[in-house]
């Protein structure tokens, strides 16, 4: 009988308990021993679940307290071990450089790979014992060493020092077989993976190793490994099967065939997924199948049962182990599915779109001098990037709101009151373009879609971006339009304060779409269209009213790029044309902004150029700037904003330090075409932090004004 899998299991706990439990451990509220305390709690709960549902083999070791990246760097040395060491990696003075996990919203930590190794197998150890002491024999997650070191952005040379390490680990560890996550092979990459692979099967003996890849299909080479299993992602690669069966024909090698989507909320297409696991049976055996997501199911939330909206449409983590469940019965009851909502009037206005509407008006050079005319700006202008902290007073307001214990009138003059004072820091801090502070957002995703046609949202639905920073993403299941003005009253309001530019603040078409989960019965390049579409209107209606700047904040373009070489051009192409689409109404002398976070974008940096952006911000400090070593190579056309200052650590950077990132930057960019601004938006971070780092931006900014 074909057996059943889970690859990986949300982490945070269905009501957010692991977050609790760290921000109290960092801000001195709890022990370390509490916080491990709910953390094996949560864990051993999923495992639990995992085993009610009937699920064979269970996975143990990905559960993290902050990144599973960051756990496998202490597993090899790469980082001391204890919670400080751990946390000061994550959070510190210096902290790991994060970025996006593959072309996900997740973010991980990226090692470094310096100094003795040494393998430290007690995160699986301990998970292990855990397991079994609930009757659970668990299957241990390992990240793969080439994978590692590639996520490390190290040279294939580390593996050298890097095998021995992991061959103690798999050494260390009483588990019957290993799941060996080495996601890299998608990429398309191969050389030293073999090398790495056999020094693991050394390690292991008698034991198996698992080959686990995901979010796109495997070289062809791997399956002449001979390794016990490989797990294809038959949700984005469904066209692998066959060449895999053929492959695999006349071996012993198992496939694990990832049919379930762990990366989306759709309830599955069981019938389809049963003719895949089928068509596996009839060729290899039952006992040569494993059915399992395509991927962990870290990416979507705990429990569609507890959510309203979209009833018997939606497949969260517990609904989708039951659906492996079913699927390995072979039988489950008809389920109805509703219809996906149309709207004809935007499907014409995408299908009459040209390629006219796609450009701006005139070229950036006339455009600058259009905007110097305008707005008189000083060298080295300041801003920030939008948001402002986020206070237990905002948070208490809005869940104030959606009670009814709060008023929409006074819900809105509170908000009006908070912008004020964001406008009146900004204006005595001496910042020379305003924001108005985002008091009014959430998120930047689901604020838009609450206001957007074709989204819902859910009650409960959170999943982790990082750390203890949990995202609840609207899920895009219908024709988008924008029925009213989203952000102007806002805007307004803000720019009535002062007699300094106060940017109008949007997130992109592209960003929305990434950090939805998105309907899967059309081509994404289609439903991205139709929110650009809705996101131009409001740039239409911001500089009818006068608004200067405009910031689309397109955080996760390079978060899309897909995982292959070959399939990278059609998506930069539509999606470099979506944000292109919001912008292009504006006239040459309204100035549009756009921002990017954690993007390595060397590969892509041309296409980045065709955004066209008059002013683009991008995430530096982490990287020392050497993020811009890619303008060495390429004389990027506009304006750029590299952030001066990390505002994901809870620090405050001296005048010093952001001088000499300052002076990086203009040896590299010039200092006529750049902004000065932090990495990101400042919602996580507390006004203690952020009123002295912003005073020391603005005065490293001044100083550098008057540096020859």
């Amino acid at each position: 009988m074909a057996r059943t899998a889970v690859l990986g299991l949300p982490r945070v706990g269905p009501n957010r308990e692991l977050k609790t439990a760290l921000e109290a451990r960092w801000s001195g509220r709890a022990t370390d021993e509490e916080l491990l305390a709910v953390a094996r709690e949560q864990r051993a709960a999923l495992w639990r679940r995992a085993a009610d549902a009937g699920i064979d083999v269970i996975c143990v070791g990905d559960a993290s307290l902050y990144d599973h990246v960051l756990d496998t760097a202490v597993a090899v040395g790469a980082v001391e071990p204890g919670l400080d060491a751990y946390f000061e990696a994550a959070r510190g003075a210096r902290p790991l450089e994060m970025t996006k996990w593959f072309d996900t919203n997740y973010h991980y930590l990226v090692p470094r790979l310096t100094g003795e190794l040494a393998a430290r197998p007690d995160h699986w150890l301990e998970q292990l014992a855990e397991a079994r002491a609930l009757g659970i024999e668990g299957r241990p997650v390992i990240l793969g060493p080439w994978s590692f070191v590639q996520l490390a952005k190290a040279p294939l040379s580390c593996l050298d020092a890097l095998l021995p390490v992991y061959a103690e680990l798999v050494d260390a560890l009483d588990a019957r077989e290993f799941q060996i996550d080495e996601p890299c092979l998608v990429t398309g990459r191969y050389e030293g993976f073999e090398r790495a692979w056999r020094a693991l099967e050394d390690a292991a003996g008698e034991r198996e190793l698992c080959l686990t890849t995901y979010f796109g299909r495997v070289p062809g080479e791997v399956f002449a490994l001979g390794a016990a299993e490989i797990h294809l992602d038959l949700v984005r690669a469904p066209e692998q099967l066959e060449p895999a069966l053929a492959a695999v024909a006349g071996g012993s090698t198992r496939l694990s065939l990832g049919v379930i989507d762990g990366r989306n909320v759709w309830a599955a297409d069981l019938e389809r997924a049963r003719a895949l696991i089928d068509r596996a049976i009839t060729a290899l055996g039952e006992d040569r199948v494993t059915i399992a997501p395509s991927c962990s199911l870290l990416h979507v939330p705990y429990d569609a049962s507890r959510e309203r909206a979209l009833p018997g449409r939606l497949a969260f983590a517990y609904e989708k182990l039951e659906e492996l469940a079913l699927l390995k019965a072979g039988e489950w009851p008809q389920r109805a599915v509703a219809p996906v909502p149309r709207d004809e009037s935007v499907r014409a206005r995408v299908a009459a779109l040209r390629p006219a509407d796609y450009a701006r008006s005139a070229p950036y050079a006339q455009r600058a001098a259009a905007q110097r005319e305008r707005v008189a700006l000083p060298p080295l202008p300041t801003t920030t990037i939008g948001s402002f902290p986020q206070t237990a007073e905002i948070r208490r307001a809005r869940r104030e709101l959606r009670s009814g214990a709060l008023g929409a009138g006074e819900y809105e003059r509170f908000m009006r009151e908070r912008i004020a004072e964001a406008i009146e820091l900004q204006e005595e801090l001496g910042l020379d373009m305003l924001v108005h502070g985002e008091a009014e957002r959430a998120d930047m995703v689901e604020y838009f879609g609450e206001q957007l046609e074709g989204f819902a949202f859910t009650e409960h639905g959170w999943v982790q971006s990082y750390g203890s920073r949990c995202v609840k993403p609207p899920i895009l299941h219908g024709d988008v339009s924008r029925p009213e003005p989203m952000t102007l009253a806002w805007w307004r309001h803000a720019q009535s304060l002062t007699s300094r530019p106060v940017k109008g603040m949007l997130t992109g078409p592209v960003t929305i779409l990434q950090w939805s989960f998105v309907r899967d019965d059309q081509p994404r390049r289609e439903t991205c269209t139709q929110i650009a579409l809705a996101i131009q209107d409001e740039v239409r209606d911001l500089e009818a009213a006068g608004c200067f700047a405009i910031q689309i904040d397109e955080a996760a373009l390079r978060e899309g790029l897909p995982l292959h070489p070959s399939e990278q051009d059609e998506y930069v192409r539509w999606a470099v044309d979506c944000f292109r689409l919001t912008a292009a109404p504006a006239r040459p002398e309204t100035q549009i902004h756009t921002h990017m976070c954690y993007s390595e974008f060397g590969e892509m940096i041309e296409h980045i150029a065709r955004l066209d952006a008059d002013v683009l911000s991008i995430e530096a400090s982490r990287s020392d700037m050497e993020l811009l070593d890619v303008f060495d190579r390429f004389e990027y056309p506009n304006e750029i904003g590299p952030g001066v200052y990390d505002i994901h650590s809870p620090r405050v950077p001296e005048v010093e330090e952001i001088e000499r990132l300052l002076a990086l930057a203009e040896a590299r960019l010039g200092r006529e075409r750049l902004w000065v601004n932090p990495d990101c938006g400042l919602k996580t971070r507390g006004w203690e932090e952020t009123l002295p780092a912003l005073e020391n931006l603005v005065a490293a900014a001044r100083r550098r004004r008057m540096a020859a």
